[in-house]
């Protein structure tokens, strides 16, 4: 039997989907621990997948993610990214996080209608060749819940074709259909953009909650293939 991956999960004060992305990754029978966010940089030597949770850190003060990006754990975080066989999922405030922490390209701002937004969306799949998105199927529309008010991604023109070019953009808001338009997008970010990886693909920020799309109860299963990609991708590496 092929041994467990080793998920980490931080905790900052704030995070509310630290137990929920825990849960996602026993659903997926692989091994997880929690790393709490005072934790020296070393703490995250012994993993193989970080997840950076949803939630409110540090009370979102200042704006999102702006204060846990300087939590001692972070310390180690984008030199942990950039090694081969290393792994970050950011989702919700852990993308705000990445993104304060310039681990992932780009900014968030409030959403366009400026407020909090608590739905199930569709997306649709853009990329299926990441460690992340490999058992979708490419421009397969999932549907995920969303819960934030700074979920509007932007970069500028040079950033978002870097993105398009470089075929980093994971994840796009659209209709049940798979059409994107301005009617489709929850929160006005640029080009509909739900998720982004880095260049090198090894780390994915995404505003949806996949951990929160795991069960039929829940309402969708479409969640799980974020985590069944990430086993799948390590075991054939």
């Amino acid at each position: 039997m092929p041994a467990k991956m080793k998920f980490g999960v931080i905790v900052f004060p704030g995070s509310n989907c630290d137990a929920d992305c825990r849960w996602a990754v026993e659903e997926v029978n692989q091994s997880v621990e929690y790393i709490w966010h005072d934790s020296d940089k070393s703490a995250l030597n012994k993993f193989d997948v970080i997840i950076v949770p949803g939630g409110f850190s540090y009370g979102d003060y200042l704006r999102s993610g702006a204060i846990a990006r300087f939590a001692r754990v972070m310390d180690g975080m984008k030199s942990f990214s950039e090694k081969k066989g290393k792994y970050v999922i950011g989702i919700c405030n852990g993308f705000q996080i990445l993104l304060e922490a310039g681990i992932l390209p780009g900014a968030m701002l409030v959403n366009k209608n400026l407020k909090f937004i608590c739905k199930y969306i569709n997306l649709s799949v853009e990329n299926t060749d990441t460690p992340f998105t490999n058992k979708f199927a490419k421009g397969q529309v999932i549907k995920v819940p969303i819960a934030h008010q700074e979920g509007n991604y932007f970069t500028d023109d040079k950033g978002l074709n870097a993105l398009i070019k470089n075929d980093q953009i994971a994840f796009r808001y659209c209709d049940a259909k798979g059409n994107i338009n301005e009617n489709t997008n929850p929160n006005g970010s640029v080009y509909g953009i739900a998720g982004i990886t880095n260049n090198r693909g090894n780390v994915l920020g995404m505003m949806p909650h996949p951990e929160r799309a795991m069960t039929n109860e829940l309402g969708s299963t479409d969640g799980r293939l974020v985590f069944e990609s990430i086993v799948n991708y390590i075991k054939k590496a």
